[in-house]
């Protein structure tokens, strides 16, 4: 029987980053790590590129994709 009281589906999330707040586009209880692949749920999600439109684990996560789209060759 399907669970029609569900607030989120069980998979990923769909999520807009913007400034300073996010968009949920698509219902689900995680978002994907852009560095590390790991999930965040959407309660703990506290780092994201606004202009990649990307989720970030953790500050060192983010900084090290700053890191790698800022390199000067």
């Amino acid at each position: 029987m399907l669970d029609k009281l569900k607030p989120f589906g069980d998979g990923a999330a769909q999520v807009h980053y913007g400034t300073p707040e996010i968009s949920i586009l698509r219902p689900g209880k995680f978002v994907r790590c852009a560095v590390t692949g790991k999930p965040i749920a959407l309660e703990d999600l506290r780092y994201w590129s606004v202009e990649l439109q990307e989720a970030y684990v953790d500050a060192a996560a983010a900084t090290a994709r700053w890191k790698q789209v800022n390199a000067r060759a």
